[in-house]
Order: structure tokens, then C-alpha cells, then sequence
């Protein structure tokens, strides 16, 4: 064992022996535990934590990075563990902050339709709290994620083709950065020309820059009606160029997602549905009665354009809720569609008038590949997802995924798109990064190396700090 290797451990145990002393019962160390807090839906391998603090307040926080500033340890902030990129590993060890128990609802302002949270609070909590009021907060990634994890990662999900993605929706977060100063990015007022846009700097910063304690979010008013209806069509490709032309003609859409065949045969296996089992548009309108009539009927002559089936509709709670089934039971119908298999879910966006021919350029590649896959689409904004179903124990198999997450990515890339709309970068897109960005993501670098100069800031996200 090298001499830096013993200071790293020593560093550690001294850490978690005063963090014992300060904190007592919310310090574990526990194996079980340790492993709750690496979990990863990649191929990565689980990278555990030293130790997992569970915070329940900002001061617990603050005393976290107080002593892990002065012995140079990492931090690795902790949600619910439903990222998708081993954001939450520790491949250098460290401290894992548990931030379920920052759970509090602080402040809720209807007239200005925006409220303040911890950030350990679940964006489904959140909503049921805010229902008396009139107003939701509409970023659904599907997981009921919390607010802090789908700031650090820049979430978005079903309804962002209307509402945005946390970008849009995230005023100001209040951090502590790694030199233990606790700073807020802004106030409350919905726009500023004050200094730089440190909120922005903040969401999508996968924890590599500081630990929130708070975020305030921009509320929308609950729709007066809501109109869902599914469309199945003869081709991925049919529906995909249906979509183009729905949003090229402006229908201002609340949700309008895509499923393969291959997904909606394991929905109806699964979620027992018969849907038929051909790509399928999953559709949601939001507005008055009369507006989202005349944006049902409009949709309606262009699916027909493009060989799709009447469109079922419904405004009925109860129906709106079976015909979405299939898609909100997605990843759990992939993973029993093929048993003893892992899922691999990856995720790629680009520019709309691309969608069509990405998707169906990629869905080649899986037959190809002599892979098994299912695809999901928030096809309103170009992103869609591919569930691999690997079974783990094959090399060709493994090896051959690594190729169809190369292609995809490097072919979203070409088309002027992203290597990841929503997953975020974490450990497994950090070489796409570079090529999609080149000389941007050295900026990068240097941002973080100015914020956080001793690295303990989630190390081993986004990008390393050599090249």
C-alpha cells in the first residue's frame, strides 16, 4: 500500500471519527447500507461510500463539508438513488449525505405561484401538498425523484415539451460549496439581469459543485381540463414524423410520448392491457374545453396523414389513467419483458426535425447488434430512451450494447443533438461529453477546479480534471 494510500485512509477514519462525535446515530457505516448508497443502473460496477450521513438539517450539512474540506474527502450528495449514470458512486470513497430526511416543504407563495423546498423532498409529495392550491409542479421523470436529485441532473420528463425541463422551472438554490460558505444564486423575482446566472451554473451540476439546502421552483396552475388519448401507428417512423408535424403546426401539447412495438407488447404483457401492438402515441392536452377540443381534432387530421388509427380520447380521470398505463408501467414492463436480464436504460436528444430518422437509424442498429431492446420517446422535444435488456453473462452481448451506446450517442451528436437529454453525464457519458462540447468542457474544468479546488465535490462526475 502506497504512502498516499494510507494518508487517504487515515483522512477517512478521522473524518468519520469526528463526524461520529458530532452527529452519533445519523453517521452509519454499515455495509448494507453502504451499498443502498451506490447503487447504478449502468454497466458501471457499484463504487461504495466510506460512510452515509443522514441529514436532517443544514447545519448537518455544513458540519459534513466543514470536515471533509479539512481533510480533503469526498462528498457524494444522495436522493432517492434513481439516477441513471453512477452519479451516486463513490470511486474514490468519501462521505455520502442522505438528504431524504431534508424533506420540509418551507414556504409556499400561491400569488406568485412558486414555493421553496429542501431538497430531499419527492416531486409526488410535493404535489400532493400543493393540490389545495390550485397549482402543481409539472417535471415528471417517470421515478418519484426528489427535487434536489432532479436539479442536479437537469430533469425533465413527460410534460417538458409545454413546461420545460428544471431549467426553466428552478428560480434559485441556496448551496454550501466546498469551502463551507453557504450562497444563494438569486431571489425570487422571475427575471434579473443581476451579475452572472448562478442558478443555471447550479442545476445540472450533478453535485460537483456544492451541496443544496434549498430550491426554489416556479409553480403552474392546474389545468382546467385535461384531455388524454392514445394513436397507434403502422411505423415507428410514421409516428415520428406525426409528431414533427404536430409540433411544427404549434399544438401546444402537454405530453406527447412514443413506445415501439417491442414496448407496448411487454406493457400489455405486464400491465395485462391490449393495446395494439404497433408504435404507439401516448397524447395529453391541456386548456379550456373549446381549446383542447379544436387541438384533439387538429391532431387528429394529422395522424391521419400518416396512416395512424383513430386516436382514442378521454377526459375522464379514471380512462386517462388506463390509456397512460402502458407508459407509466414502461421500465418495469421492460425489465420482466425478458427475465434474468439487466436493463440498461441510455438516452440521447436531438433536434426535432432529426427525431425520426435517429430513432429509426437506432432501432436498425438493435437488430444489427442482435440486441433486444424496447424504446421510449418524449417525443415532443426529440428525446427518447432505449431499455436494453442485456443478460449480463453473454460477452458478445455486453460488448455489443457498448458499440449501440457509441453509435447513439456519436450519431445524436452528428445530428447536432445531445448524448443525454435528461440521464445527465455521471460516470458513463463523460467521453461523449467531449465530443459533443470539445473545448467547452475544459471551461468547465476550470470552473470547477475554481470552486472547488481539493476536488471532494462528487470527484468523478461529468468529467475528470485531466484530459
Amino acid at each position: 500500500m502506497s504512502d498516499s494510500t494510507i494518508s487517504k485512509n487515515n483522512n477517512i477514519q478521522t473524518v468519520i471519527d469526528i463526524l461520529a462525535q458530532q452527529l452519533g446515530e445519523k453517521l452509519k457505516t454499515g455495509q448494507s447500507i453502504r451499498e443502498q448508497h451506490s447503487h447504478t443502473t449502468t454497466m458501471i460496477e457499484p463504487q461504495l461510500p466510506d460512510a452515509v450521513v443522514f441529514a436532517d438539517s443544514d447545519a448537518d450539512i455544513q458540519a459534513v463539508v466543514d470536515v471533509c474540506a479539512r481533510y480533503k474527502v469526498p462528498i457524494i450528495p444522495f436522493g432517492v438513488g434513481t439516477s441513471l449514470e453512477g452519479h451516486v458512486n463513490a470511486p474514490e470513497g468519501g462521505i455520502s449525505i442522505d438528504m431524504g430526511q431534508m424533506n420540509q416543504i418551507l414556504q409556499v407563495n400561491p400569488e406568485d405561484m412558486d414555493c421553496v423546498v429542501q431538497p430531499g423532498v419527492t416531486r409526488e409529495q410535493l404535489n400532493e401538498y400543493l393540490r389545495d392550491t390550485g397549482l402543481f409542479f409539472p417535471i415528471d421523470p417517470g421515478a418519484n425523484a426528489t427535487i434536489g436529485g432532479m436539479t442536479a441532473t437537469r430533469a425533465s420528463g413527460t410534460n417538458a415539451v409545454r413546461y420545460g425541463t428544471m431549467r426553466e422551472n428552478v428560480i434559485s438554490v441556496n448551496v454550501i460549496t466546498p469551502n463551507g460558505k453557504e450562497i444563494k444564486t438569486a431571489n425570487r423575482a422571475r427575471k434579473s439581469s443581476a451579475g452572472y446566472d448562478l442558478t443555471r451554473l447550479f442545476v445540472g451540476s450533478e453535485g460537483t459543485l456544492g451541496v443544496y439546502t434549498s430550491i426554489t421552483l416556479k409553480l403552474h396552475p392546474i389545468p382546467q381540463q385535461i384531455l388524454s388519448g392514445v394513436c397507434p401507428f403502422p411505423t415507428v417512423e410514421a409516428a415520428s414524423q406525426a409528431v414533427i408535424a404536430t409540433i411544427q403546426m404549434g399544438i401546444p401539447m402537454a405530453r406527447i410520448e412514443l413506445l415501439d412495438a417491442m414496448q407496448i407488447k411487454a406493457s400489455n404483457l405486464y400491465s395485462k392491457l391490449d393495446n395494439a401492438e404497433q408504435p404507439t402515441l401516448f397524447l395529453e392536452f391541456h386548456g379550456s374545453d373549446e381549446e383542447i377540443k379544436s387541438q384533439a381534432e387538429l391532431f387528429t387530421e394529422i395522424a391521419e396523414d400518416f396512416g395512424g388509427s383513430e386516436p382514442q380520447f378521454s377526459t375522464v380521470l379514471e380512462d386517462r389513467n388506463k390509456l397512460w398505463k402502458a407508459r407509466h408501467d414502461a421500465y418495469w414492463a421492460a425489465r420482466s419483458f425478458r427475465p434474468n436480464t439487466k436493463v440498461i436504460g441510455t438516452d440521447a436528444c436531438v433536434p426535432i426535425s432529426r427525431f425520426s430518422e435517429c430513432i429509426t437509424e437506432s432501432q436498425k442498429d438493435i437488430e444489427e447488434l442482435g440486441l433486444v431492446a424496447t424504446f421510449v420517446a418524449h417525443a415532443g422535444d426529440g428525446n427518447f430512451h432505449t431499455q436494453l435488456l442485456i443478460d449480463t453473462k453473454s460477452e458478445t452481448e455486453v460488448k455489443n450494447s457498448a458499440e449501440y451506446i457509441s453509435r447513439l450517442n456519436k450519431r445524436a451528436i452528428a445530428m447536432e443533438g445531445t448524448c443525454t437529454g435528461e440521464h445527465g453525464v455521471g460516470q458513463g457519458k463523460q467521453k461523449y461529453l467531449e465530443i459533443e462540447l470539445g473545448e467547452s468542457v475544459e471551461f468547465m474544468r476550470m470552473i470547477k477546479q475554481t470552486f472547488d479546488p481539493d476536488n471532494i465535490m462528487n470527484p468523478g462526475k461529468i468529467f475528470s480534471l485531466t484530459e
